[in-house]
């Protein structure tokens, strides 16, 4: 029987950003990730050195769980990680569809799944150039494609001027894809950590920057959001 590997299992809260932000949710974090991010908040769900904290679960245990916390009643579960399009997803995918859960997934777009089509929505989170990795473009373009007909949209993390400009040049690239922007968190928890201090005015003045940035450019397609999670909770894990 195929196990999944799952960093935790947590809600009903709300979604804290992107295209489905204040939707009530449970959130799947699976372990494991291809991207190693210098700005990463999650940690605790990527570093390998945290591996054994990582539970192997079956598709029927992690669906129990969400079932246990949901009270049995649909509502959004949302797949994260780390990268969880590194793993199976696609049956658990299926169990929940067929009881009327709907699920969104975050990646980086770097390994894609005929699963994809599956899900409402799809978000594509290519890094910038501050978390020191490198897009490879010809595997997001394939992501885009198994999706097919699923609503899919790109959502990107800005810190800094290099960041925005890169944004641009992303959303141009992909001129039909909804794009959310959201404020780079400067102070992520370590993974050690379940409740880490945060800079919440350097956040929020980051926030202010970008949307007055993108303004003065007159971009206007953009949906510019906060982590809503991050305003309500800081760096507390588990919300």
């Amino acid at each position: 029987m195929s196990t999944l590997r799952i960093a935790e299992i947590f809600g009903p809260t709300i979604q804290g950003e992107g295209a489905v932000i204040g939707a009530p949710t449970v959130f799947v974090r699976a372990g494991g990730c291809d991207y190693r991010c210098s700005w990463c908040d999650s940690l605790h769900a990527v570093d390998s050195a945290y591996r054994d904290t990582w539970a192997p679960m079956t598709i029927e245990e992690v669906w129990t769980e969400v079932v246990r916390l949901s009270g049995g009643v649909p509502l959004t579960v949302s797949l994260s990680g780390g990268n969880p399009a590194i793993q199976d997803f696609g049956p658990l995918i299926e169990m929940g569809k067929a009881q009327g859960y709907r699920f969104a997934l975050e990646t980086q777009g770097s390994v894609a799944r005929g699963w994809f089509r599956e899900l409402s929505p799809l978000i594509l989170s290519p890094k910038p150039p501050s978390s020191g990795e490198t897009v490879d473009w010809d595997r997001f373009a394939d992501c885009i494609a198994r999706a097919r007909d699923a609503v899919t949209v790109i959502k990107i993390v800005v810190f800094d001027e290099a960041d925005y400009l890169w944004a641009r040049e992303v959303a141009a690239r992909y001129p039909t894809l909804p794009v959310y922007l959201q404020p780079g968190n400067h102070t992520p928890p370590p993974p050690d950590a379940e409740d880490a201090a945060i800079d919440m005015d350097g956040i929020m003045a980051r926030y202010e920057w970008l949307i007055g940035r993108a303004l003065a450019d007159r971009w206007f397609t953009p949906t510019i959001l906060p982590q809503l999670h991050v305003l309500v909770w800081g760096n507390k894990r588990g919300v």
